[in-house]
């Protein structure tokens, strides 16, 4: 088709060629003199030669230079993701041009009149505001040229391709709209370059960013602007609301040209290109909408980032925060949990500290576990409800939530995030560990000792080494923790080292079992075997190994005194027989009863969690912690006593 000065329109060879030359973002078109500039045809340019030049000193109003509000920008961004903008932009508002027009060709001058006051609009940000900024950027240096482009991104290649292709076909169609009533072919073949708008859309927050800053730091930035607003082309509108009209151009070509297909008669020659652009319109509109969830998302990302300091082996652009929240930290060397705070992203969670002085970053990052290989299972603690276990191969974490739900929403939250990677590994899922009572075990398994960091024992769970079994003290026999299996063990017991692979094969201090295990020598032996004595004999604590077991508290030996509480059990491999222990971990006991032909009685008067054992003289006294276990107490050793051998679990009923 040809124009009426004979030239023929541009082609999409040549538009293509246009947009090989401006591949770059942000960068500046040729600057036309004032002969050579050009416009679309039938297009009234928007601004004669310098209409934003400042009127006369004797007619020029006192104003002062704006200043650009954080709030501003800040509004523009809520509007921007809310979605209002596209309720705004609601077709049907332009007012009828003849009471016979066809309702198509109505919203096809609607569409042309739109496009020709947003060319206007781009023409000033092109070659008005991008054009000033640049000189001056180019003449006093007060500001870096490369700031400018990135405020404006490719608004330059928006520009040229509205103003020399979009705009003149629109025109022409509407010119010819008797012999060639359709638009569908049109918008249909130039549509695809719309998606060149999520390169603007997604760099818009960063260029308001930008352009807030230096007008604050910059005044020849901030007069080049403020002289541009203040004159009557910018309409009394800001540089930012300029700037936003390309965001919002998009949905509204796509509200548009819904109507339009709605209004198309049934028989109409241009239904089917009509829908086909309707299609390649939406997928622009889809693209603009991908770029600001992708926007948000790494603004979201990199406050997050800051927060935690930038450190370089933690800060990537394709992670995700899956979960972020305060925690207490079970300690296993103090007895008040410590407060912690967790990110967890797709691949990794962080185990952060609180900082005092939150100068910059507000955490400290104190441990990464790696989401792959990661395991997280529920921790039956009376002691500390609500607890959980995150067992990493860099390190084992007892956490306490503040609830329940909080307990299960972190679980739940940590293993998808290991569902996910074994998926993307296509690897398969690891042996569930069963119910939660058939999880206690501590130790690792021999496959995983030193590639995986143990869960350690706690230091009160023990008063004897868990090797050698000799009581510890505060001066000559200290406690230690074996880093590959984390018994708590004495000095003597764990005077080696060993590489360990989950901590990039460092060397750290091990137990002598471990040691034996992880580098194959073999240490010499005792000087003498000792026999096993009669109390030494694990501690059983798990339900599924023993009758009974629990904190009771002895009250009154046989020189009157009240005794701490002591871990007792009644094994189900001796039933015959009560074990009482210093701590639930020891693995020898401190004394016995054999229960047979003992008799159970209430306790003293005035405590109902009490009850005693007699025979022959022979009185033990013993309180439970509540009236409930007191009770299954009574039970058990009175049915023991008796001489009644409880049979062993049903295996079914404990994987139940």
């Amino acid at each position: 088709m040809e124009s009426t000065d004979g030239e023929k329109l541009p082609s999409v060879s040549s538009l293509v060629t246009v947009f090989e030359d401006s591949r770059t973002p942000g960068a500046a078109p040729r600057v036309r003199g004032p002969g050579d500039t050009q416009h679309p045809q039938g297009l009234r340019p928007p601004l004669s030669p310098g209409p934003w030049e400042m009127p006369p000193a004797e007619q020029a109003p006192i104003s002062r230079p704006r200043t650009v509000s954080r709030s501003y920008l800040n509004s523009l961004k809520d509007k921007l993701s809310s979605g209002a903008w596209r309720r705004s932009c609601q077709p049907g508002t332009q007012p009828e041009s003849g009471p016979q027009e066809p309702e198509e060709k109505r919203i096809v001058r609607e569409l042309l009149e739109t496009e020709q006051a947003y060319v206007g609009r781009l023409h000033l940000l092109d070659q008005v505001f991008f054009q000033e900024l640049l000189r001056e950027a180019r003449s006093s240096k007060a500001f870096p040229e490369d700031v400018v482009r990135l405020i404006f991104s490719n608004i330059s290649s928006i520009y040229q391709f509205h103003a020399q292709f979009f705009l003149p076909e629109l025109q022409r169609r509407l010119e010819d709209w008797t012999a060639t009533p359709r638009i569908g072919d049109v918008i249909q073949k130039l549509a695809p370059f719309l998606k060149m708008y999520g390169e603007y859309v997604k760099n818009f927050d960063r260029a308001a960013e930008l352009l807030a800053a230096w007008a604050e730091k910059s005044p020849p930035f901030q007069e080049v602007i403020a002289r541009i607003q203040s004159s009557e082309a910018s309409g009394s509108l800001t540089l930012q609301h300029h700037l936003l009209e390309p965001v919002q151009r998009i949905p509204r070509y796509e509200l548009l040209l819904r109507e339009y297909v709605r209004k198309l008669p049934p028989a109409a020659a241009d239904r089917p290109d009509a829908r086909g652009a309707l299609d390649v319109i939406s997928a622009a509109a889809q693209h603009s909408n991908a770029a600001i969830a992708e926007m948000e998302r790494l603004q979201d990302l990199w406050a997050v980032y800051q927060r935690l300091g930038l450190d370089d082996d933690i800060v990537d652009p394709s992670n995700a925060l899956l979960r972020e929240g305060p925690v207490l930290k079970i300690s296993s060397r103090r007895r008040d949990p410590m407060e912690r705070y967790l990110f967890l992203f797709n691949n990794m969670l962080l185990y952060c500290v609180p900082r005092v002085l939150q100068v910059g970053a507000h955490f400290q990052v104190r441990t990464r576990i790696d989401v792959a290989g990661m395991k997280v299972r529920p921790l039956p603690d009376s002691e500390f409800p609500h607890s959980f276990l995150v067992s990493g191969r860099q390190r084992t974490l007892e956490l306490q939530a503040r609830s329940q739900e909080e307990m299960i929403s972190w679980m739940q939250a940590c293993q998808a995030a290991v569902d996910h990677i074994e998926r993307r590994n296509e690897t398969f899922k690891a042996a569930a560990q069963g119910p939660e009572g058939d999880a206690q075990e501590q130790e690792l398994q021999s496959e995983e000792l030193g590639l995986r960091a143990p869960q350690w024992v706690r230091d009160k769970m023990v008063t004897m080494c868990m090797r050698c079994q000799e009581p510890f003290n505060a001066l000559t026999r200290r406690r230690h923790h074996c880093r590959a299996c984390g018994y708590v063990v004495c000095a003597r017991c764990s005077d080696y080292r060993a590489e360990l692979q989950y901590d990039r094969g460092q060397l750290h201090r091990v137990c002598a079992a471990c040691y034996t295990f992880l580098t194959g020598r073999v240490l010499p032996e005792e000087r003498e075997d000792r026999r096993r004595g009669i109390l030494q004999k694990g501690a059983a604590a798990g339900p599924d190994g023993s009758v009974m077991s629990g904190f009771l508290q002895l009250l009154g030996d046989r020189w009157g005194r009240n005794s701490s509480r002591s871990w007792c059990v009644i094994p189900r491999d001796d039933p015959l027989v009560l074990y009482v222990y210093a701590a639930p971990q020891d693995v020898r006991a401190l004394t016995t009863i054999p229960l047979l032909g003992y008799q159970v009685t209430a306790g003293p008067q005035g405590d109902p969690r009490a009850f005693q054992l007699q025979q022959s003289g022979q009185l033990f006294t013993f309180r439970a912690e509540t009236e409930e276990l007191r009770g299954r107490w009574v039970e058990a050793v009175g049915r023991v006593a008796g001489g009644e051998i409880p049979e062993a679990p049903d295996p079914a009923v404990l994987s139940d």
